[in-house]
């Protein structure tokens, strides 16, 4: 399983740092792993909106000391996984991952089973896709008799890349 933070906030943010292609996993560092991110809270106290993007760890910093902000204040902040990489976000939120992000929200189905022939999809590439989603916790599932109902908690899923010009901090001329 990915690492993950934890914190008392609702903006709990992950922030990946690895360089994986589509086929490789997705890894978090270690000190994310320890931390146990959101293992015990309950899906209904998340909040409404996962926020999923791809900044600079400076942009994304800035981001949740603003959301902790916000969220002392008493405001609604939403969830954030952030990506340095692109290339990790893109490796997460493959086609086939998104459209079943959009089945489950749509309408709950009553097992992986059930999801997957909804989609005309092989049970067993489903459920691998459903576990890496797990593992960064967008879908969750319930246990229903012998079956698995997967769900997701949140009411919207935003996915924003951040692509700027880099500034280098030497912008003078070689002597």
């Amino acid at each position: 399983m990915p690492d993950k933070p934890n914190t008392n906030a609702p903006d709990d943010t992950t922030d990946v740092n690895s360089t994986a292609s589509a086929d490789e996993e997705i890894v978090m560092d270690d000190l994310e792993a320890e931390a146990g991110f959101l293992e015990d809270r309950d899906p209904e106290a998340y909040p409404s909106v996962l926020r999923i993007t791809s900044d600079s760890e400076e942009s994304h910093r800035n981001g949740a000391l603003d959301r902790l902000e916000r969220w002392e204040a008493g405001e609604d902040v939403p969830h954030v996984i952030n990506f340095q990489n692109p290339s990790d976000l893109r490796a997460l939120l493959t086609d086939r991952r998104v459209e079943l992000l959009r089945s489950i929200m749509a309408e709950q189905p009553d097992s992986i089973r059930q999801l997957a022939e909804r989609l005309d999809r092989d049970v067993k590439t489903v459920h691998t896709d459903l576990g890496v989603l797990a593992e960064y916790d967008i879908v969750h599932f319930e246990q229903a008799g012998r079956a698995k109902r997967p769900f997701v908690p949140y009411d919207t899923i935003e996915v924003s890349l951040e692509i700027t010009t880099p500034h280098s901090v030497d912008d003078a001329a070689p002597a």
